[in-house]
């Protein structure tokens, strides 16, 4: 039996146990494609069998991601884990966290709320009111957000 193996990166980010199917949203965070730096080897693995169960997997090549970037990745994958890859060796790895105070990565479903004035100087504020499952609200006028990942700025 043969087996297509993904090649491994000498410099990026692997992103690793992403919730099955949301790859593709990781990807639309990170602007994928668009912002690859240079056409950069991306490789995306979904619906593989892990130690855990299923999930989808994102290589990034020559590319480290910022902080801003793994929290909004955190809203959509609370349970994944970035690898930061130096020399085809794992030189970082750490689990994302949710913030408690999310500011200016989501931005609020209620047209009338005044985080979407454009002519007020605030930035869209959220409180986590869970987080198995995630549920968060506007600090502002208190809406709860359906879908995050439809929101992230």
């Amino acid at each position: 039996m043969k087996e297509l193996k993904v090649q491994p990166i000498k410099n990026g980010t692997v992103i690793d146990h992403i919730t099955p199917g949301c790859a593709l949203k990781v990807l639309k965070i990170l602007r994928i494609p668009g912002d690859t730096g240079g056409g950069s080897i991306i490789s995306v693995v979904m619906n593989v069998e892990g130690g855990q169960g299923k999930k989808d997997i994102v290589k990034i090549e020559n590319r480290e991601l910022k902080a801003h970037e793994v929290d909004k990745i955190a809203l959509i994958a609370p349970n994944a884990t970035i690898n930061i890859i130096r020399d085809y060796e794992v030189r970082d790895k750490h689990r994302v966290s949710v913030p408690d105070d999310i500011v200016g990565i989501v931005e609020c479903a209620n047209p009338s709320c005044i985080s979407n004035a454009s002519n007020e100087p605030i930035q869209p504020r959220f409180t986590v009111k869970s987080r198995d499952p995630l549920r968060i609200k506007c600090f502002y006028c208190e809406r709860e957000i359906e879908d995050i990942s439809d929101g992230i700025i």
